[in-house]
């Protein structure tokens, strides 16, 4: 105002020095004041000018947004309106953008501040509060989200206002990128609390929405998670667009949700694993062998901890009067399709698993372990009976080892039950190793460690077994040759053997033929001629083997017999007369037979 006032006296005084007359004749003194007086005129109209005119244009920063507020005007603004769309007093809808603007006395009219551009960066979104517009409607919570062709227009001020903008909380936001805006009109919040809502890979988001859509039915469905089982869980569900939960999940992906008109849970639909282990003392009894093959057996305890990311600690189950702790582990998951039903019954599956699973799984474990096991028949080998058989009898507490996967085929058919009504689907039920009291196991542990001694042993021999027999092969090569030799010998002596018995059979059959002519002759000849023939035979045999004995047989046997009727006298001359001739023969040899 002051420039304005400044110009203006500047422009009046300059005007009247320069109109300002002289009333004689120009004389070279009055000539020189009057050309002075024209100056000073033309400067003072200049600087006036040059005030005015600063006070009509307005350079706007590229990065910035100018916005005017009118202090003089004829028109106030109607009654409960902010912004000015005809020029009233106030703050105008009008802003400038980049540049030089001129327009006449704005910087006296007009208060001028420049604002920034409004920039929403990547995975965030803005979110706007409109500060004038049409009064919200009752029941409405927060301004209908404005379509994605229209945003852009309706971000004007004038555009807004004129279009049935609506004040207070808008469910439009402001997406990454730059926006030129009224911030007289519409407030901006970037924050942390206003990044995009992200559905990771494994999971849904089920939406519970605070503002229904224009133009959309909304009629609530009572949606169950079991269409088998009348006790499943129920709730009511709406269409996308109704104020409510939605009944179709949000899938993986970016989505820029308003978080004041849309709450979004993420439930993980990966298989999840629940364990319940840990929280009891496992006693335990160690079995060891002595250097004498004695077994001793020490008892030792060992507390189990319940593990952070367990669900619960094991469960206690009674069988045939003992407690057991018993660990088991549950594969579940959670179908897309069931997410807004388990978020809308309890909340999530975190509460799925705390208030409904965990106590059904303890029951029926407890339950189904503490009454009957169906176990298949098995013949007394040891195979499955055929075709297969079961009986129906009451738990023992070794058939949590020996018949697990019974117990285990029992509990997860109940569990799953429980498991549809809550809409999560059981998986699996696995059992882990039981605390059994060692009071029960030593006797088989004693029997299993005496067989393998028995094993051991036997192996052992079969060692020295073999290990015996490896000398002797050893030996036997070291001795081979002596071996050969004896084993030579042996058939040589078996060979004589042989031989003497073949001689001694001949013999035999010799003597025997021999016998049997003697008889024949003392058949004939008689018993004393044959005794005689015998004798001479000997005694001829004798003479031919050592002929030196004639001289003294033929000394001892006479020449000549006379006399006699015995048959032995004729022999006894025959046999003289031949020692005789042989005696002759003998000690004359070169002499003719018939000179001697």
């Amino acid at each position: 105002m002051l420039s304005v006032i400044i110009g203006i006296l500047a422009i009046v005084i300059g005007a009247a020095a320069f109109m300002r007359r002289t009333g004689a004749p120009l004389g070279s003194h009055r000539l020189l004041r009057f050309v002075s007086s024209r100056a000073v005129g033309v400067v003072m109209i200049l600087i006036g000018a040059f005030m005015l005119m600063s006070t009509s244009f307005i350079l706007v920063d590229a990065n910035g947004v100018g916005h005017l507020k009118r202090i003089y005007a004829f028109k106030e603004l109607p009654e409960g309106r902010i912004i000015a769309l005809d020029g009233e007093k106030g703050p105008q809808a009008q802003i400038l953008g980049p540049g030089f603007h001129f327009i006449p006395l704005v910087r006296v009219l007009y208060d001028f501040e420049e604002w920034d551009v409004v920039t929403i960066p990547e995975g965030y979104y803005g979110q706007l509060t409109a500060l004038d517009g049409s009064a919200m409607p009752t029941g409405m919570f927060m301004a209908p989200a404005i379509s994605d062709a229209d945003v852009g227009d309706m971000l004007k001020a004038d555009s807004f206002l004129t279009k049935g903008g609506i004040r207070g909380p808008q469910e439009t936001v402001l997406k990454p990128g730059q926006y030129r805006l009224n911030r007289y009109l519409f407030d901006i919040r970037l924050d942390e609390n206003t990044d995009a809502t992200i559905i990771p890979a494994g999971h849904v988001g089920v939406v519970k929405s605070n503002v229904s859509q224009p133009g959309i039915n909304c009629v609530e469905e009572e949606v169950s998670a079991s269409a088998v089982s009348r006790e499943a869980l129920t709730v009511p569900l709406v269409p996308r667009g109704c104020v409510g939960i939605w009944k179709d999940p949000l899938f993986p992906g970016a989505y820029y949700l308003n978080r004041q008109a849309y709450e979004v849970t993420l439930v993980d639909t990966r298989v999840q694993t629940w364990e319940y282990k840990g929280g009891y003392t496992k006693r335990i009894i160690d079995l060891s062998v002595d250097q004498q093959g004695n077994i001793q057996q020490n008892e030792r305890s060992v507390q189990e901890r319940i593990p952070e990311e367990a669900a619960d600690r094991a469960v206690f189950v009674k069988v045939e009067g003992w407690d057991i702790p018993l660990e088991l582990r549950a594969l579940v998951q959670v179908d897309p399709s069931n997410a807004p039903v388990v978020v809308g019954s309890v909340g999530g599956l975190g509460e799925i698993e705390n208030r409904i699973l965990t106590p059904a799984i303890r029951s029926i474990v407890r339950n189904v372990a503490g009454a009957s096991i169906r176990v298949p028949d098995k013949n007394a080998d040891g195979t499955a009976t055929e075709p297969q058989t079961y009986t129906l009898r009451p738990t023992r507490v070794l058939d949590l080892i020996e018949n697990r996967d019974a117990l285990e085929q029992t509990i997860e058919q109940q569990i799953k039950v429980e498991g549809n009504k809550a809409g999560v689907d059981i998986r699996e039920i696995r059992l882990g190793e039981p605390a059994i009291p060692p009071e029960l196991l030593v006797s088989r542990l004693r029997v299993q460690l005496a067989d393998q001694l028995s094993t051991a042993y036997e192996r052992e021999t079969d060692a020295q077994q073999k290990r015996i027999e490896t000398e002797q092969a050893r030996s036997t090569a070291d001795e081979q040759p002596r071996l050969v030799e004896a084993q030579i010998a042996v058939q040589v002596a078996n060979q004589r053997e042989q031989e003497r018995a073949a001689l001694g059979r001949a013999e035999r059959q010799y003597l025997e033929e021999l016998a049997r002519g003697q008889r024949a002759q003392v058949d004939v000849l008689g018993q004393d001629r044959v005794a005689l023939l015998q004798a001479l035979e000997k005694l001829l045999t004798s003479l031919e083997r050592k002929p030196e004995l004639v001289g003294l047989v033929g000394k001892l046997v006479p020449n000549t017999v006379v006399g006699g009727d015995s048959g032995f006298a004729g022999a006894a001359a025959l046999l003289g007369a031949s020692l005789g001739g042989v005696q002759g023969q003998t000690s004359n040899p070169g002499r003719p037979a018939a000179q001697q």
